[in-house]
């Protein structure tokens, strides 16, 4: 029986983020942006059509995924319940959905287009967080982002254009930043009990047979023609999805949505110097700009905090 006479136990606060958790969440979406800056680079390498290529950038990253579920402590996470389970579908529907996009719209438009426009996602991401989540989005972060996007649009260089032509693939490229913004949200949702491994695992699960019906609609081969068409598949699977993808959904259990969002911005300033050591594709100055922009955004961005950290999920690793 409890005694009358004791005063009521206040419920326990949600505990807040440690500086450590915020600055870990931090380094592993901006490791994780860094290595999928080269996912441009090995579908373009992919003897495949586009979706075959999704197809196996999905499967083959599965038997990397289920190792790092095993080998999770398996005290700190629990099977996702109902809710959150119907999370991490969703989760895979939109990556499937992401990537069918950006294959399709980066083969209609011209790559600058494509790129820009895809990288609307950390509006995307802020915009939905707010009317959803009512996560409070500062004006550091807006002034932050408006200025990041203004890199990335100097990084396209001036490749942009505006062609009746192209409208489709400008449209699938914009689709694509809603697609990927949506599958940040739910993820960053699925992260509130369940772990990285778990989330990135099911999603993938999930996701590998949309790109698959897609490619036997488009009569797409779904085998390489010999040996070493299967190496850019492999590092797509295993390194890009499994530990890019990857490291960014640990990330997100530590940080917020929005902020995720804006470190992937990283990704353009990757690809373009990938670009110039492998293939010596020279870069602009006013590309060399942009990218010194996204990257001052960046420290900005971390130096000042551009969005409060709020409402960020309880991480179980």
């Amino acid at each position: 029986m409890p005694d009358p006479a004791s005063p009521p136990v206040a419920p326990a606060a949600k505990a807040e983020p440690s500086r450590t958790a915020i600055l870990a969440g931090t380094l592993a979406v901006l490791a994780g942006a860094c290595v999928i800056g080269f996912a441009a680079i090995l579908v373009k390498a992919s003897d495949l059509g586009p979706q075959a290529t999704a197809f196996w950038r999905l499967t083959l990253a599965l038997p990397a995924l289920a190792l790092w579920l095993a080998l999770h402590r398996h005290g700190k996470d629990t099977p996702p319940a109902q809710p959150r389970m119907r999370l991490i579908a969703l989760a895979g529907v939109f990556f499937a959905m992401d990537l069918a996009f950006w294959h399709v719209g980066i083969n209609i438009t011209t790559a600058a287009n494509a790129t820009l426009l895809a990288n609307l996602t950390p509006i995307l991401v802020a915009l939905f967080s707010w009317l959803i989540f009512r996560e409070t989005v500062t004006r550091g972060f807006i002034m932050v982002c408006a200025v990041m996007l203004s890199g990335a649009a100097l990084l396209a260089g001036g490749n942009l254009t505006i062609d009746p032509a192209r409208l489709t693939g400008d449209v699938f490229s914009v689709l694509t930043a809603f697609w990927y913004a949506a599958y940040l949200l739910a993820v960053r949702k699925a992260r509130d009990g369940a772990s990285a491994p778990r989330v990135i695992f099911l999603s993938t699960l999930i996701a590998a047979p949309i790109p698959l019906g897609l490619a036997l609609a488009f009569g797409e081969p779904l085998l390489p023609e010999s040996w070493q068409g299967w190496v850019p598949l492999i590092l797509l699977g295993v390194v890009v999805h499994a530990g890019g993808q990857g490291a960014i959904i640990f990330g997100l259990g530590r940080i917020p949505a929005p902020v995720a969002a804006l470190l992937l911005l990283i990704q353009p300033v990757v690809a373009a110097a990938a670009g110039w050591i492998l293939f010596d594709e020279a870069l602009s100055v006013i590309q060399l700009i942009g990218a010194a922009i996204i990257l001052a955004g960046l420290y900005a961005a971390q130096l000042k905090g551009a969005a409060r950290q709020t409402n960020v999920p309880r991480d179980p690793q």
